[in-house]
């Protein structure tokens, strides 16, 4: 799973770490006095909401300003403001940088190379999609070397920049590389630098996302912010126990449906299963992503997790997955069925049929396991083997799903 971060988090908690020049802010709740001092001294500041959502000024909530009066009302105001749905933690304000030059940098991991990749360019303060490609350069990072000042400064260089400044900017960059690589992020955008007529320079704006699972994002040394979030009672504790492990993921994302339950397994073959029952009709709950051969336990709760939030409103189970190398079916499925049997025991019967797709290490022990549950709990099944294609499964199940709901239905009246 991903954790995201934005510029105030950055300011406070990053870029003293790692030398990374930015301008000065100061954060709601301030003292009026505090806010005087700081604009006689800047000039002018921005105010900005502290939240996890892009396009603040299109919503309206970035603001400059000189008049410490006026900075007290909108700090408070955008600190209350909702934007794209979701609400600020807090709002801040940092000191207006008057700029010569823009720039845009970016690192990521980069599947063209198999490796991290950094972007500049010289046309900042502008969406990345909006910048021409003869506008930036992206080059491979090597993940054991690092990004090195004369690759940054050649980056520069092919773009029009030379001189002293040229240089000072490498080394930003540089910075930027190693707190990139220093603490477990998957991604992270500075735009936009900011290069004073004097050629002082600034980070100006700042996105991050990093892995969760990283032991350096377990070690940042500082607590990690919790924003207000929209965000599923299922998607967040989902989130937690998929983070309190390295061994096999547990990565779910609600969809809104109404029918099936999704026990999915298989990454990108978890994409075409809900793209497929979604295709036919088959409403699912949520997107899921298990295996990685999770240890019986870890699967368990798991499904526990899954079975207690979405299977009394489910008109059917999927278990369903590519052929696994790695992940013993045996196990996964044990862990499942004992966790389905156990939520019977506390919640009641459920009259749902189950279709289950598999392959892979231990597929056979693992289909005794569930036919034996699946008979005690008096539930209708289908097993398919590797053979069949998980799309015709996936077909299959949505079909059976609305027979089974339109049945009920039937029943009832």
């Amino acid at each position: 799973m991903s954790a995201k971060i934005g510029e105030l988090i950055f300011l406070q908690q990053l870029a003293g770490r790692f030398k990374i020049p930015v301008p000065d802010f100061v954060v709601e709740p301030v003292n009026q006095s505090d806010i005087k001092k700081k604009l006689q001294v800047w000039g002018s500041g921005i105010v900005k909401p502290d939240v996890l959502a892009g396009k603040r000024g299109k919503a309206g909530t970035v603001h400059k300003v000189s008049d410490y009066r006026e900075a007290m009302q909108l700090l408070k105001k955008v600190a209350a403001a909702e934007v794209v749905g979701l609400q600020p933690r807090t709002s801040y304000m940092v000191q207006s940088v008057p700029a010569e030059m823009e720039l845009f940098t970016a690192i990521t991991y980069n599947s063209k190379f198999i490796s991290p990749s950094f972007t500049v360019s010289l046309k900042g303060g502008i969406d990345v999609e909006s910048i021409p490609d003869s506008d930036k350069i992206t080059i491979p990072v090597d993940v054991f070397r690092g990004l090195n000042a004369y690759q940054a400064s050649e980056a520069l260089s092919k773009l029009g920049l030379h001189g002293s400044l040229n240089s000072m900017l490498a080394r930003c960059f540089v910075n930027q590389w190693d707190m990139f690589i220093s603490t477990g992020m998957q991604s992270c955008e500075i735009n936009p630098w900011r290069v004073t007529k004097d050629e002082k320079i600034f980070a100006c704006d700042f996105k991050a996302t990093f892995d969760e699972n990283n032991f350096k994002f377990r070690d940042l040394g500082f607590e990690f912010p919790e924003y207000p979030s929209t965000e599923e009672a299922f998607d967040e504790e989902m989130r937690l126990w998929s983070a309190a492990s390295h061994q096999g993921q547990a990565h779910v994302s609600s969809l809104g449906g109404k029918k099936i339950l999704p026990i999915l397994f298989g990454g990108g073959a978890s994409t075409i299963i809900i793209e497929t029952l979604a295709q036919c009709g088959g409403d699912p709950i949520f997107l899921s992503d298990f295996g990685g051969n999770p240890p019986y336990d870890r699967m368990k709760k798991t499904a526990e997790i899954c079975f207690r939030h979405k299977l009394a409103n489910a008109s059917l189970l999927l278990i369903l997955g590519g052929k696994a190398n790695n992940t013993q079916i045996d196990v996964t499925f044990a862990a499942i069925a004992d966790a389905l049997e156990e939520w019977v025991a506390q919640n009641g019967p459920i009259h749902i049929p189950v279709v289950i797709g598999r392959g892979g290490p231990g597929l056979v022990q693992g289909l005794a396991v569930m036919k034996k549950t699946l008979e005690n709990l008096n539930l209708p099944f289908v097993f398919f083997g590797p053979d069949t294609p998980i799309t015709l499964v996936a077909a299959y199940a949505a079909k059976l799903a609305n027979y089974s709901e339109n049945e009920g239905k039937e029943d009832q009246k």
